[in-house]
């Protein structure tokens, strides 16, 4: 492999579950992601990537080891991608003072306000950076790309989504944060990243990013509907008018009894997969 140290690699059903390290100039050190590549991959044939985007305090490990998704991606042959949520130990002042900003909560933007702008480009590195690591050492049909997450990983993946709609072809997110300019956590992280300029915050919002980016895919979203933080900071609903008012076609299935804990998560995890593979293999 080029410019990839191999953490390890274990296998499983059928295939193989990774865990890799690797230099990132984007994010000025090293990063963490986790890769599972199906069986049909030793066929040496190109395969559908899905992307899955953690939330806050999350590793590459979280979803590779609680989300139940190896025997689904296995099934459908594709490969699944976990990258870490930040950089770590850059070293700046208060990055680990909180959960919800500095390490382990990138959000999945480019920082603009120092220090943060330094190694915070998260953005970057989702998009363009680790996709090019992945295309020139896995056996990944670039062409065929989807992009899916939780809580902050969920914003995140809508949003590049809506950005990169030619590039993620297929999208869904669990428990999303759909309107950050409108709850305390989004708040803190965008103003924390981008500064006190509340239009440059628009870029990283779905439901602001959807009034004039709609794409034409359906926008697939299971929130837990006992979800703790259903009302003050995930706000699916306002997204949802978003979407009915700019034509994006968007499922919303609130799940009675259902938590934003990874069980939530493994429970909907095939029904996500499959709605991937859908779009990808179709």
């Amino acid at each position: 492999m080029t410019d990839i140290t191999v953490r390890s690699e274990q296998a499983c059903f059928g295939g193989t579950q990774g865990f890799y390290s690797h230099e990132s100039a984007a994010c000025g050190g090293t990063m963490n992601f986790a890769l599972y590549q199906p069986p049909q991959a030793r066929a040496g044939e190109k395969l559908p990537l899905v992307t899955f985007l953690s939330g806050l305090t999350c590793t590459d490990e979280n979803f590779t080891t609680k989300a139940g998704a190896q025997r689904v991606a296995a099934d459908l042959g594709v490969l699944v991608l976990a990258p870490d949520t930040s950089p770590r130990g850059a070293g700046y002042p208060s990055e680990d003072d909180s959960y919800d900003f500095g390490t382990g909560a990138g959000f999945y933007l480019d920082a603009t306000e120092e220090p943060w702008s330094g190694r915070y480009k998260m953005y970057s590195y989702i998009t363009e950076e680790l996709p090019a690591l992945i295309a020139a050492n896995f056996p990944a049909d670039m062409s065929r790309q989807g992009i899916m997450g939780h809580s902050m990983g969920g914003h995140g993946a809508i949003t590049i989504h809506l950005k990169n709609p030619d590039t993620y072809r297929s999208v869904s997110a669990f428990s999303p944060i759909c309107a950050p300019m409108q709850c305390p956590w989004g708040e803190k992280a965008l103003s924390g990243y981008l500064g006190k300029d509340r239009d440059s915050w628009r870029a990283y919002d779905s439901t602001e990013l959807v009034k004039t980016k709609a794409s034409s895919v359906k926008i697939l979203i299971d929130q837990g509907a006992d979800d703790n933080f259903l009302a003050e900071q995930l706000l699916p609903q306002v997204f949802v008018e978003a979407c009915k008012q700019a034509g994006q076609d968007v499922e919303l299935r609130m799940q009675s009894g259902y938590d934003h804990s990874y069980y939530f998560i493994q429970s909907f995890m095939e029904d996500h997969l499959r709605h991937h593979a859908a779009a990808l293999k179709g």
